[in-house]
């Protein structure tokens, strides 16, 4: 009734087409900016890579976009950060900004939903890059590979400027 209402049942699910899994995962910024070292990031679960092993980017813009064709395995209710897992079972993490959880979504946007199927380059979310500047401690934004024991090698493109969901940050190798 309540889809109904508020037209929830209209929404089209868009087709993506997977590639075929080959275990090698190639990864463009999900952001416009620089990508630099997880050791820039300044919260020491990132930087020391507790969470796993990947890069950080420096956006200039705030728009998310899908880094590669997977699934949404999760979308914090904070609209902060977003799981992706690919067609080769490499997990991956994006994180916008540090301390943006307490934010509690406040100038988050969210376009998927857990479940969903995403391509390389689909919008994910927007945010409100002034006021995470403003209320959180950087818009630095850490994507992370999360399963590094699935990985059998991971070969970053730093300190470079990237547009989202075209320039390759990463290419991961699955065992």
């Amino acid at each position: 009734m309540l889809k109904k209402l508020f037209g929830l049942d209209k929404k089209e699910s868009k087709q993506v087409e997977m590639p075929e899994a080959d275990g090698k995962d190639i990864l463009a910024s999900p952001a416009s900016g620089e990508v630099v070292s997880l050791s820039e990031v300044p919260d020491p679960t990132f930087a020391e890579k507790m969470m796993g092993d990947g890069v950080a980017i420096k956006p200039s813009e705030g728009l998310i976009v899908s880094p590669v064709h997977g699934e949404i395995m999760q979308l914090f209710p904070t609209k902060h950060a977003v799981g992706i897992k690919t067609v080769n079972g490499i997990e991956i993490l994006i994180h916008i900004g540090i301390e943006t959880v307490n934010m509690q979504g406040e100038g988050f946007e969210a376009f998927v939903k857990e479940g969903d199927k995403v391509a390389k380059g689909d919008q994910l979310i927007k945010f409100d890059m002034n006021l995470v500047n403003e209320k959180a401690e950087s818009t630095i934004t850490p994507v992370i590979i999360t399963n590094g024991d699935a990985v059998s090698s991971i070969e970053k493109q730093e300190n470079q400027q990237v547009t989202a969901g075209e320039t390759t940050v990463m290419t991961v190798n699955s065992k």
